[in-house]
C-alpha cells in the first residue's frame, strides 16, 4: 500500500506546476468559447458589436494576504471618499477589508492559493491592481480579459528582493521614490522585456504609519513605567538571523537584562517552521522576553527603544517612521533566486546600512549591551535616517490620492480608445 501511495505521491513543485498546466488550457477553452460568442454577436448585430462589455469590472484590487490591508485601505478610502466603486478581491478569510463598512469598495474572499489564482487567471477587468509580485510567472496568470495590470510596492526599498521576474509583466508600477526607476530600468534592457509605465506615487503603508504614529507619540501615558525594550525583527530563509545564529543571539539579548521582543517574519512560521518551534521551546515567553506574531506591527514597534534586524523590509518602518536607532546582524543575501541578481554590486537596501545604524558581528554577542547603548544615541545615525527617509518615501501624506488618480487618469484613457475602436471578428481572443 505505502508503494501505490509513493507512486501517486506529487511534490509541491510539480503540483504547482501540473496546476498552471491545467488552469492554462481551462482559461484557453473559455477565452476561446468567448471569442465564438463574440463573433456571433459581431454577424448577427450587422458588424456592430457592443464597444463595451457590460459585465468588464473597471477596478479590481487584488492581495493574496491580509497582511498587505495596510497598503490598500487608505487608497479603499479614497475609492470611497470618491464614491467610485472598486472590486477588493482577497485570498484570506479574515481580511480586514472584509468586516469594513464601505458602499462603493465591494470587498469579496475568492478563496485561498490556487483557488484565488484561478479566479485571477479569468478575471474581467479594465485595471488590476496588485502588490502581488510574480505575475505571469507561475501560478497567477494574466487574464486576456484584463486589459491593464498596476503594481504597487509593500515597502520602500529598491524592489530587487522580489523572486525572479517579480514586476516584469505588470504594465506598470507605482514607485515611492524615483531612485526605484533605475532598477526597474536595469531589469527590463538586461532581459529585453518592454518599458513599463512609472509614476511615483509615495507610500500608503508609510503614510499610514505616520498617521498612526503622530496621533499616539506625545501621549507618554502609553510608554509610562515600560522597561527598555529590544526588537528583534529578522526576515526568513537560511541567511535570516534566527537560521544563522539561533540560540546564541537569543541567549546573548536575554543575558543584557533588557526586555526582549523577537518578532520572526510570517513566513518564517511556514519555511522555517521547525526551527521556530525549537527557538520558542527553548525561549518561552515570560516578563522579560516574548514572541510576536500580530498581523500589524505597528504597536510592537512603537513599544520597542531599539530594533535588531537582518535585511527585512521592517528597517525603514522602524528607522523612517519612528526615528529610533537601528542594530543590524552582520549577514549574508544570497542574491540568486531574487531579481537583485541581475544588478551588479550590493543591493541598494543593504548598501545604505551603514549609515542607518551599528553592524552587529558574532564576535560582539558577548558584548551586546554594551552595543545596544552606544547605538541608541549616535548622531550620524540620526542624519542618515533623515537623508533616506527623503529618498525612498517621497509625497508623504499624499499616496492614496496619487495612487487613484494614477488608476483614474489610466482609466480613461484605456476606456476611451476602446470607445474609438470598431470592433472587428479576426481580433477575438482565441
Amino acid at each position: 500500500m505505502n508503494n501505490v501511495w509513493a507512486l501517486l505521491y506529487i511534490d509541491p513543485g510539480t503540483g504547482s506546476m501540473l496546476f498552471t498546466i491545467i488552469v492554462g488550457l481551462v482559461s484557453t477553452l473559455v477565452f476561446a468559447f468567448r471569442g465564438q460568442l463574440l463573433k456571433l454577436k459581431f454577424l448577427f448585430t450587422g458588424g456592430k458589436g457592443d464597444k463595451a462589455d457590460k459585465n468588464k469590472l473597471p477596478y479590481v484590487i487584488f492581495t493574496d494576504s491580509k497582511r498587505y490591508w495596510n497598503v490598500f485601505k487608505p487608497i479603499c478610502d479614497e475609492f470611497e471618499r470618491r464614491e467610485i466603486e472598486v472590486n477588493y478581491y482577497t485570498a484570506s478569510p479574515d481580511d480586514p477589508a472584509l468586516s469594513e463598512d464601505y458602499e462603493f469598495v465591494k470587498a469579496k474572499f475568492i478563496g485561498e492559493g490556487n483557488k484565488a489564482y484561478a479566479k485571477m487567471n479569468m478575471l474581467n477587468s479594465t485595471i488590476c491592481l496588485s502588490t502581488t509580485p510574480g505575475l505571469d510567472v507561475l501560478q497567477w496568470k494574466r487574464s486576456k480579459d484584463t486589459d491593464f495590470y498596476v503594481h504597487t510596492y509593500h515597502d520602500v526599498t529598491e524592489g530587487l528582493g522580489y523572486r525572479m521576474f517579480g514586476v516584469d509583466f505588470y504594465d506598470a508600477v507605482l514607485l515611492t521614490g524615483e531612485f526605484q526607476e533605475e532598477y526597474i530600468r536595469i531589469l527590463e534592457e538586461k532581459r529585453d522585456f518592454p518599458v513599463k509605465e512609472l509614476f511615483v506615487t509615495g507610500s500608503t503603508y508609510m503614510d499610514g504609519l505616520l498617521k498612526q504614529y503622530e496621533a499616539i507619540k506625545d501621549n507618554n501615558d502609553i510608554n509610562q513605567d515600560r522597561p527598555f525594550t529590544v526588537l528583534l525583527a529578522p526576515s526568513w530563509g537560511t541567511d535570516s538571523i534566527l537560521n544563522k545564529y539561533g540560540e546564541r543571539i537569543l541567549k546573548a539579548l536575554v543575558d543584557t537584562g533588557y526586555k526582549i521582543v523577537v518578532r520572526p517574519h510570517p513566513q518564517s512560521f511556514i519555511s522555517d517552521a521547525d526551527l521556530m518551534k525549537s527557538l520558542q521551546e527553548k525561549f518561552p515567553d515570560n516578563d522579560m522576553f516574548s514572541w510576536n506574531s500580530d498581523n500589524d506591527n505597528f504597536k510592537v514597534m512603537y513599544e520597542s527603544d531599539i530594533m535588531i534586524t537582518d535585511f527585512s523590509g521592517i528597517i525603514f518602518d522602524y528607522t523612517f517612521i519612528f526615528d529610533r536607532p537601528l542594530i543590524y546582524a552582520d549577514t549574508h543575501m544570497d542574491k540568486a533566486p531574487y531579481d537583485a541578481s541581475w544588478v551588479e554590486g550590493e543591493v541598494w537596501k543593504l548598501r545604505i546600512l551603514p549609515e542607518l545604524g551599528q553592524k552587529l558581528e558574532e564576535s560582539d554577542f558577548s558584548r551586546m549591551k554594551e552595543i545596544i547603548d552606544g547605538v541608541s544615541d549616535n548622531e550620524i545615525f540620526k542624519q542618515g535616517r533623515e537623508k533616506y527617509r527623503n529618498i525612498a518615501w517621497q509625497c508623504k501624506g499624499n499616496s492614496a490620492k496619487l495612487t487613484v488618480d494614477y488608476l483614474e487618469n489610466k482609466y480613461k484613457e484605456l476606456t476611451d480608445k476602446e470607445r474609438d475602436v470598431e470592433y472587428e471578428p479576426d481580433q477575438a481572443t482565441v
